[in-house]
């Protein structure tokens, strides 16, 4: 999973995978901390049995904020963020196409 966040007027990005995750958040390791409330984008692969999707892994960007970080060793920082919105992705990065309800959704600057 890759992660971005806003720090400085800087984009800063690091590869992590989740320890745990549900429609409404994602927690995850990284080497630095995040404060609370920071904005963060997410692109996670999930890779489900091919016999039960009858697909390929689904990729999809998840928008959200810092609820708590926890500093678990040096180096090693427990995230908690909440998804507040997500998009599929399709295979070239780009996303797919949005609901009506979604484009009737206000979108937010992420950073």
């Amino acid at each position: 999973m890759t992660v971005r966040w806003g720090y400085r007027r800087t984009v800063r990005e690091a590869q992590t995978q989740s320890e745990d995750i549900s429609s409404r958040g994602v927690y995850f390791f990284l080497p630095t901390e995040i404060k609370k409330g920071s904005s963060v984008e997410l692109d996670i692969v999930m890779v489900m049995p091919h016999e039960i999707t009858l697909t390929e892994p689904i990729r999809i960007r998840c928008h959200g904020h810092v609820q708590r970080a926890e500093m678990k060793s040096l180096n090693r920082v427990g995230i908690a963020a909440k998804i507040e919105r997500y998009e599929l992705l399709r295979r070239n990065n780009q996303a797919g196409r949005r609901t009506r309800r979604q484009r009737a959704a206000p979108r937010k600057k992420v950073f």
